[in-house]
């Protein structure tokens, strides 16, 4: 496992140094302004290199386990999908009905992949709305220095230690590894972002990690897998409805989202990433102890971290509100 971790390691960091400097090249660069939450131009789309590194993760699993190639096959595919488009969209703008239709397609290929390896109709559509899901959630959330890239990594660890072993491990391992060699040029002052490239494949790829995970389990043991999601999920999935409440354009990019809006209070990244750390990484080890429990329990655990998530995000948007009131 050591030279795993060093390989896909080894390929983030490489990858994400490459990828920057195409990223000046081509001026594929992010300027600062009121739907943003850096105030420096700022290369994108250094995700290629998580990525690549996936890629060959997935490649050697399909050498290495015969039986399961065409799975591996599958999330590769719908993993370049997702990348391709966010990768066109890194380049110039797309239509966002064109880039979702491009997420769903890659959530059917899953979907297909899970009910092919033996999971019936319920698996392959949680897979389904989990891709679609997590894809969208972790482009939203990417928004300020190391926040998506730690996060994704924390949970592709906690996901590893989960299996103990077998593809999600080695998979998880990869992520988590590919993650930590993309975050030195990530972290404050970022001097490159993931891009759509990067963020969308990240969420792809938890979905299959995920959902693989869940081939092994009882529907309602595996709701534990939900719980290091639950910062990130409640902070997209309530920013997002408070949007739709208020007749804003959801579809179109923002700065309301709490951990946004924390960040302009504090005139900081670090506080808000080190944040969304220390919780996801609360929620991580509280589903490695709850794993072995009753399913009502874990229901029960995986309900209040949620709640807490909540009245969390409902609290730290009222306080970012009172401040960018009083500073009008």
């Amino acid at each position: 496992m050591p030279w795993w971790l060093a390989l896909h390691f080894a390929i983030g960091l490489a990858g994400t140094w490459l990828a920057r400097g195409y990223a000046l090249r081509h001026a594929l660069i992010d300027q600062p302004g009121e739907r943003r939450s850096h105030d420096t131009p700022t290369p994108r789309g250094g995700g290629i290199a998580i990525v690549a590194a996936m890629l060959v993760a997935l490649a050697w699993l399909a050498l290495s386990d015969p039986a399961r190639a065409l799975l591996h096959a599958a999330i590769g595919t719908g993993l370049l999908l997702v990348a391709g488009i966010g990768w066109i969209d890194d380049h110039r703008p797309l239509s966002p009905w064109l880039r979702l239709g491009t997420h769903a397609v890659a959530a059917a290929i899953l979907a297909w992949a899970v009910f092919a390896a033996g999971g019936g109709p319920g698996a392959a559509a949680m897979a389904f709305l989990l891709a679609l899901a997590l894809v969208n959630i972790w482009n939203f959330m990417d928004g300020i220095d190391g926040l998506a890239a730690s996060q994704a990594g924390l949970v592709a660890l906690g996901y590893a230690v989960f299996a103990g072993g077998g593809a999600v491990a080695w998979l998880g391992s990869a992520l988590l590894a590919a993650c930590a060699g993309f975050l030195p040029f990530n972290l404050p002052r970022a001097r490159i972002f993931l891009g759509d490239v990067g963020s969308g494949a990240i969420g792809f790829a938890l979905a299959a990690l995920l959902a693989l995970l869940s081939l092994e389990l009882d529907w309602r043991e595996s709701l534990v897998l939900l719980l290091p999601l639950c910062a990130f999920a409640v902070d997209a999935a309530l920013t997002l409805g408070a949007r739709m409440v208020r007749g804003d354009r959801w579809w179109l990019p923002h700065a309301q989202h709490a951990y946004q809006r924390w960040t302009r209070r504090n005139g900081t990244h670090g506080m808000a990433t080190s944040a969304y750390f220390g919780w996801t990484s609360i929620a991580v080890a509280t589903m490695l102890v709850a794993r072995h429990w009753p399913p009502v329990a874990i229901m029960g655990i995986v309900g209040a971290g949620y709640l807490v998530s909540a009245v969390a995000w409902w609290g730290l948007q009222g306080m970012a509100g009172r401040v960018e009131g009083e500073g009008e």
